[in-house]
């Protein structure tokens, strides 16, 4: 049998990358300030209403993040959605109308 050749824990490095799309390194995050909360400090609350402001809160903030396609992105993709529909439809049709002809000659 072949042996297989392992690495000891002390020579294996592991690199941790972020992902952005300039290929640049990483902005260091800077450190909040005393007013900003996170969401451990948030205190607990049963008032729906408080929770529901914190829900949408959370949700604008998140959309701000997001990192929307232009517009011309956004029609290419769209128009490659709707090609690709088209070509399983027209499969499927195809697969459908074979498959009864197919039928009718067996059961004729």
């Amino acid at each position: 049998m072949a042996e297989k050749k392992t690495t000891s824990p002390e020579t294996t490095t592991i690199h941790r990358i972020k992902a952005n799309d300039s290929g640049k390194v990483a902005k260091k995050e800077t450190p909040k300030k005393k007013s900003e909360k996170t969401a451990k400090e948030v205190k607990p609350t049963r008032n729906p209403f408080v929770r529901l402001g914190r829900y949408f809160k959370g949700a604008w903030a998140e959309l701000k993040q997001v990192r929307w396609p232009s517009r011309s992105a956004t029609w290419s993709m769209t128009l490659a959605v709707l090609l690709f529909t088209a070509m399983f439809v027209v499969l499927i049709l195809l697969l459908d109308a074979g498959f009864n002809w197919l039928f009718e000659m067996l059961l004729g």
